[in-house]
């Protein structure tokens, strides 16, 4: 199994980085700095499938599980991202366990599955790998995203679905489906979060989230999140030179 799979059925507390900027440059540094894992983020950001393999190359040498977010729960798109060579893949706004069984389906070959088989691809090192078509399933893990009450009602459900090797809470988006649009922290939505972890380590189910910054991430670590994004690196940037300006102007 991979290192980020493996790790996930251990009882232990995984922090990540979350990456939008688009920059093989950045995927390179802050690949560098040893994070358990690192997510490239192809929902909110300008990230198109060329894109992914220059971050996936920038990125190789890192220590870290690298792990992407597809823009959305397509079969076609799931197995173009797989092709690449891409094992731990987000599935965003996944609300029911139907969708939550479409996308494992879309990560296994016939008879167990529907994704497409092709040889050359760089997943197989381009068809050097003679073991990959067989030991592929095994090798990926699957997160699904829970992001509105409707997919919290159903978590239970969610959840059990074989092949599914996460569950993610999105903080932004549960927010604002709750009526709270960029309030994450407001009480009813923190309950809510907290609420989640409960019972998804209940279900025996690794749950994650990301965080804004460390603080929170060490709050949803002492709630059961054994997964946990602590910080987006746009949002290190801006802050950074922010309060650089900050300190000089004093």
């Amino acid at each position: 199994m991979t290192n980020f799979k493996s790790r996930l059925q251990l009882d232990q507390t995984l922090y990540g980085l979350w990456s939008t900027l688009s920059s093989p440059n950045v995927a390179e540094l802050i690949g560098g700095a040893g994070f358990d894992w690192l997510l490239f983020d192809s929902e909110h950001a300008p990230i198109e499938l060329a894109d992914l393999v220059s971050l996936l190359r920038a990125a190789d040498r890192s220590p870290s599980a690298l792990a992407v977010r597809i823009s959305w729960n397509d079969e076609v798109l799931i197995k173009r991202v797989l092709d690449l060579g891409v094992q731990n893949l987000f599935i965003p706004f996944v609300e029911n366990a139907d969708e939550a069984q479409k996308a494992v389906q879309a990560t296994r070959y016939p008879p167990n599955g529907k994704r497409g088989l092709a040889g050359a691809t760089r997943a197989s090192s381009y068809g050097r790998n003679r073991n990959y078509i067989e030991q592929a399933s095994e090798n990926i893990c699957l997160i699904g995203q829970i992001e509105t009450p409707e997919a919290v009602e159903n978590i239970a459900e969610i959840a059990a679905v074989d092949g599914l090797d996460g569950v993610f809470i999105g903080p932004s988006d549960l927010s604002a489906s709750m009526g709270y649009p960029g309030r994450a922290d407001h009480p009813e939505v923190q309950g809510m979060i907290r609420n989640c972890a409960e019972q998804l380590n209940q279900l025996g189910k690794p749950a994650g989230i990301l965080a804004p910054d460390e603080l929170v991430a060490r709050r949803y670590a002492k709630w059961g999140y054994r997964f946990i994004a602590a910080g987006v690196d746009a949002s290190l940037l801006v802050r950074a030179t922010d309060n650089l300006l900050k300190e000089l102007l004093k």
